[in-house]
């Protein structure tokens, strides 16, 4: 049995609580409030993640940080992208020498340009930071509906910890060494996410959302290739899988909020419609920042940006993403094209 903390009782918070109790391990939950401390420890439900659904009755909850972390064997960061870094500062003297933390979390700090699991290693530099990210919506895990999901980090052992910890007969865990790709694909695929929510609020088909998929993960493959990940991390589950996932699935908050922007809502209005914080809005100035770091072109990104920050009309953003200059589609290097191609391989 591990003894697990979960930091953060939303609504991934509270499933991944709830499977980790199921599989077996003793589960503690911080609160942030004494409100939502009582709500779950005397309901064991959630009326605004799960109301109708009962949460393991062995789910202990706390608003106590040195109790949630003191002689705990992970630690799992669940806290909306905005307060990760406010909230490992809150955490940090209690975290023990080599205390394991996984951060489940998705999202690029705007400032510092910084993944979560940097942000981890940056506040509580004392601990041993993982990464866990993959298609995974917190809908279908607290049904223990089959899901797969990977389990990052640099050092093995502690990618295998984790990976013991989660991996249960509903929920597969495979393990990775990149964290930095798992990280990238789990944050910029909220943004491409945004671009699919429009294009279906704008009444657009399946071509539309397929094209926003597959170049999607061209975007963000050639920046996180630049920044040093992995091209098969980005063809896998926490790459394509999350984009693919994050698009088509109502239960994403990013395509809902997408949806309410290409129906002629603010980036604003489509947030509080929400009622939960749509990381794909806190990542998209953070990608184009990355993007003109390591020259990247971004242009599904871009054109995102303009709509939620410039107010840019959506249907002018398709328009000026169909009209861009005419190119192949995949990059094949001058010496791998037949010879008739070479004269002009950039169109």
């Amino acid at each position: 049995m591990i003894k697990t903390t979960v930091i953060g009782c939303g609504a991934w918070g509270l499933a991944l609580a709830n499977h980790l109790s199921g599989v077996g391990n003793d589960v503690l939950v911080w609160c942030h409030s004494e409100e939502a401390r009582e709500e779950l420890a005397t309901t064991r439900r959630s009326k605004r993640a799960f109301p109708d659904v009962d949460l393991s009755a062995l789910i202990r909850y706390t608003t106590d940080l040195e109790k949630a972390v003191t002689g705990r064997d992970l630690i799992v960061f669940s806290v909306a992208s905005p307060f990760t870094r406010s909230t490992a500062k809150n955490f940090s003297p209690f975290i023990a020498k080599d205390q394991r933390i996984v951060t489940v979390t998705k999202g690029i700090e705007e400032k510092t340009l910084m993944t979560q699991a940097e942000i981890l290693r940056q506040e509580i530099p004392q601990a041993k930071v993982s990464a866990l990210s993959g298609p995974t919506h917190a809908e279908e895990v607290i049904l223990h509906l089959p899901t797969t999901i990977v389990s990052a980090s640099e050092n093995k052992e502690d990618a295998e910890y984790v990976q013991d910890a989660f991996i249960g007969p509903a929920f597969r865990v495979y393990t990775s060494p990149d964290v930095l790709g798992v990280e990238l694909g789990g944050s910029l695929k909220n943004v491409i996410a945004l671009a699919a929510g429009m294009a279906d609020g704008m009444g657009y088909g399946d071509n539309a959302k397929a094209a926003l998929i597959t170049r999607g993960i061209h975007e963000i493959s050639g920046l996180a290739i630049k920044m040093g990940a992995s091209p098969e991390t980005l063809s896998g589950l926490s790459g394509i899988g999350d984009l693919i996932v994050t698009c088509a699935s109502m239960h994403s908050r990013n395509r809902r909020a997408g949806i309410l922007i290409g129906q002629g809502k603010s980036a604003d209005e489509a947030m509080q419609e929400v009622g939960q914080v749509v990381e794909g809005v806190y990542s998209a100035k953070a990608a184009m920042a990355l993007a003109e770091k390591y020259h990247a072109p971004l242009p599904i990104i871009e054109e995102v940006n303009q709509v939620l920050f410039s107010g840019k009309d959506p249907r002018e953003a398709v328009s000026d993403l169909m009209l861009r200059d005419r190119k192949m589609e995949s990059r094949i290097s001058p010496e791998d094209l037949p010879e008739e191609w070479r004269s002009d391989s950039s169109r």
